[in-house]
């Protein structure tokens, strides 16, 4: 999100990011590693391991222990050699397929083969997930998703991974889909490994925030004429498109020409919120209520730029006669960077970049690329490759020479996003990272935004909270959309500069007030600002994603967490923008 820190496919979760992948944290298994002969193990993580195969009776107990019969592993091992793992697991899949009775036995099989390393290999932000229905054959054979399954697994990837990875992404999905939202995850994890466990809020926090709830609440009620109506959050799920293409995109402008928004959400004034797309089950639901039940949109970014990026939006803007911003940025990886191509080997299959992140790889991991390339003229082994494209995906790498991989630059970034050349230029390297990481992706914002154009000819008042590096503020001037006064809102005094640096930089004509709380931004204070200039048109802003993504994190709280809480002052001033007459 750009902020302090930072059609339904009828499954009945939320929604990552990235963020930073918008993509929960995964424990990193044994197909992070990768034996180079003639050299010590590879790790994903940066430990090296033995290339020492496992004995007959660790290969046997590791197979018992996932839930299969003494009897079935040591036949299927008997068939391939304890040393193929991945033909056993196979064998192994196609024998409990064969042996279930019908469909309540499946499930059983199912859920006893799939729990040791379900629970082995995902951390508890997966503990809410229900991976498997009563009414499908997980284990048929001739199934789609057993086949996806078989394939990943092939592939190196833990049953748990590929399980977790086909239900949050859909039966729809392709294979390179699916392992870049393994490899992603795997990556998160490995970054949660090396963070100091976090302290849980104190009790005054707690108790401020427990306040802070029982007025919206009130508040909530007064708009929505909830009265005594209990909503129940299992029929109030919020379940997400598969493509994620929110009301439509430029190349499909018209798959939602209309929709029917609550009167307490009809605008002006206008808000847009956004937050990362895969969250812990029940926070957009909670968000939507919130902002007076309007539903969200949800976008991955890949349909605007070179990288992908699946955000959330709740709004109440017309979704009629947006336009996208001209000229269209690159749209596959070449046509960002032309000048790689010729590095770029044929094996990398890559057209997109996974999410772009607040971290990037260690010189050592791409000095073990490197190494576990240099011994091969040609196209490396298949289990080569597969290394190496997992941490490509993991980190975003490029191809910069022969065997040569390099994270993106943060003038790089800066591009995919959006952002004018240099914009963050003059602050730390690690802080143009963490900036950009947490900022909106400028094309995607814009194309929403593009409808107050024609509304607001003679320019616009914009309440900017959790600003960041002026996303918005740069969609909408990107837009020709007049910023008359902006009440920017900004907890970084870093980023605070870098967008009072852009208001100056491009001659802004009006009126920029920047503040660094949203905590102390009250109804006096929002008064004195609206009688000023007449109000705000447009309420903006992306509150925290810290607790909601799974990574750089530890514990995933929800909006219960320190950080994530802050939506609630995200609803809190917009209600009182609402409120207020001018």
């Amino acid at each position: 999100m750009d902020g302090n820190t930072s059609g339904e496919d009828g499954n009945d979760i939320d929604w990552s990011t990235e963020d930073e992948l918008e993509i929960e944290s995964f424990t990193l298994s044994s197909s992070s590693s990768l034996t180079v002969p003639g050299r010590e193990a590879i790790v994903g993580s940066g430990e090296a391991s033995s290339s020492q195969g496992p004995s007959n009776s660790k290969v046997v107990d590791h197979f018992v222990g996932m839930g299969f019969s003494g009897k079935m592993v040591a036949k299927a091992i008997q068939e391939h050699g304890e040393e193929n793992t991945d033909s056993i697991l196979e064998t192994l899949l196609t024998y409990s397929a064969l042996e279930s009775s019908p469909q309540e036995q499946q499930q059983v099989d199912c859920d006893d083969q799939f729990s040791s390393d379900s629970k082995a290999s995902f951390p508890d932000d997966f503990s809410d997930i229900d991976s498997y229905s009563d009414n499908e054959d997980i284990l048929n054979p001739t199934s789609e998703k057993n086949k996806k399954l078989l394939s990943l697994v092939n592939m190196g990837y833990t049953v748990g991974e590929a399980s977790i990875a086909i239900e949050r992404c859909g039966l729809d999905s392709t294979v390179v889909e699916l392992t870049d939202f393994i490899c992603a995850a795997q990556m998160a994890r490995a970054e949660d490994a090396h963070l100091p466990l976090e302290e849980k809020p104190r009790l005054n926090h707690a108790y401020k925030k427990r306040k802070l709830l029982e007025y919206e609440l009130l508040k909530k009620k007064k708009h929505m004429r909830l009265g005594n109506k209990t909503i129940d959050e299992d029929d109030e799920a919020v379940h997400l498109p598969n493509p994620m293409v929110g009301f439509g995109i430029p190349s499909e402008p018209c798959l939602k020409t209309h929709r029917n928004l609550p009167e307490a959400a009809l605008g002006p004034p206008y808000f847009y919120y956004e937050n990362v797309a895969l969250t812990p089950k029940g926070v957009w639901s909670t968000i939507s209520r919130f902002l007076y039940d309007v539903q969200p949109e949800f976008v991955d970014s890949k349909y605007f730029c070179a990288a992908a990026r699946k955000r959330g939006y709740v709004h109440n803007l017309p979704i009629e006669n947006r336009f996208p911003l001209i000229p269209l940025p690159p749209h596959t990886i070449h046509e960002a960077f032309p000048l790689i191509r010729k590095w770029w080997p044929s094996w990398d299959t890559r057209t997109k970049l996974n999410c772009l992140l607040t971290s990037i790889a260690s010189a050592k991991s791409t000095e073990r690329i490197r190494k576990a390339l240099e011994d091969y003229d040609g196209e490396p082994p298949l289990r080569v490759q597969k290394y190496v494209l997992d941490e490509c995906r993991k980190w975003n790498l490029v191809w910069v020479g022969r065997n040569k991989v390099a994270p993106l630059e943060p003038d790089e970034v800066e591009m995919l996003l959006g952002f004018p050349k240099n914009h963050t230029r003059g602050i730390s390297r690690t802080d143009r990272y963490k900036s950009l990481g947490n900022s909106f992706q400028i094309d995607t914002v814009a194309y929403h935004l593009s409808v107050l154009k024609d509304m607001f000819p003679n320019g616009i008042n914009l309440l900017s909270l959790f600003s960041g590096i002026g996303g918005a503020e740069i969609a909408l001037h990107r837009l020709g959309i007049r910023l008359k006064n902006v009440v920017s809102v900004e907890i970084s005094a870093v980023n605070r500069n870098v967008v009072r640096s852009w208001w100056e930089q491009t001659n802004q004509r009006g009126n920029l007030y920047d503040l660094d709380d949203v905590q102390q931004l009250n109804g006096d204070r929002l008064e004195h600002y609206m009688t000023l200039f007449g109000g705000f048109d447009l309420v903006v802003g992306g509150s925290p994603c810290n607790n909601l993504t799974g990574s750089n994190r530890l514990h995933r709280d929800g909006l219960e967490g320190k950080e994530s809480s802050l939506f609630y002052h995200y609803y809190r001033i917009l209600d009182l923008v609402r409120s207020i007459k001018t």
